[in-house]
């Protein structure tokens, strides 16, 4: 399950908006509120996107996606 709120506050902090997220990912704006609300899961692939996106450590990504 996600840690919504960990991973928000880094989107935040990145100044990255939630439309550019999706594009970023490939996927449309609801599907990424559904991942954002643990609705659907993020597969590994947008991790990895995340992660370079929002300029996430191995660390924090394991706290948000991982625990």
């Amino acid at each position: 399950m996600t840690n919504t709120q960990a991973l928000s506050h880094k989107i935040l902090s990145a100044n990255v908006s939630k439309r550019d997220l999706a594009k970023l990912l490939n996927i449309s704006e609801t599907s990424l509120y559904q991942k954002l609300n643990n609705k659907r899961e993020f597969k590994a692939s947008e991790i990895s996107k995340l992660k370079a996106a929002l300029g996430l450590s191995v660390a924090e990504t394991v706290h948000i996606f991982l625990q």
